[in-house]
């Protein structure tokens, strides 16, 4: 199988599986655009070329967000694409608060492509905050996940400069001390 076809069927594979969820933006955008943002920010901003990262980047929620497994993964994309979703991937076992200090924790053990993808995934989210205030989400909850977000990123640095000096644009323009 060729690499356009890999990325159509991840792509399909996600859209399937977050068909029926939305952003929770005011236009309630649909969810598939986020993982499909993550992997254009990976693609034309961080120009990255590597197929199973912009696959897991396609990928990256549906194990957190939707009822797939990681069974399902590995079976439908491979080990590879599995792992970096699984590293990426927050249990939900855990409280929010624990499952924050967990990315926290995790980000400087991540694997090169695990933290491609997370530092996508931060860069998107803080990206769609900045364009528009989720339903319910005070001035200060957007702060607070800016402040959190600059802590994840701190321990993914060393790993895409273009991602990171965009990021660190966007934590200059809230005053978070980087």
């Amino acid at each position: 199988m060729n690499h356009v076809s890999e990325l159509i069927r991840c792509t399909d594979f996600a859209a399937i599986k977050h068909k029926d969820q939305r952003r929770k933006d005011i236009e309630a955008t649909p969810y598939i655009n986020h993982p499909i943002g993550v992997a254009k920010i990976l693609t034309e901003e961080a120009g990255i070329t590597d197929i199973p990262v912009i696959q897991a980047a396609l990928l990256h929620d549906t194990v957190e967000d939707t009822d797939t497994s990681f069974e399902e993964l590995n079976q439908h994309f491979g080990p590879e694409v599995c792992g970096i979703v699984k590293e990426v991937t927050d249990d939900k076992t855990l409280s929010k608060m624990e499952r924050k200090q967990q990315q926290i924790n995790h980000a400087p053990h991540a694997s090169y492509k695990a933290k491609l993808v997370k530092l996508a995934d931060k860069l998107y989210n803080l990206r769609d905050l900045r364009r528009c205030t989720p339903c319910g989400w005070t001035a200060e909850r957007v702060q607070e996940y800016f402040v959190w977000s600059s802590k994840v990123v701190a321990g993914l640095r060393g790993t895409n400069r273009k991602m990171e000096d965009t990021l660190d644009d966007l934590f200059k323009e809230r005053d978070i001390i980087i």
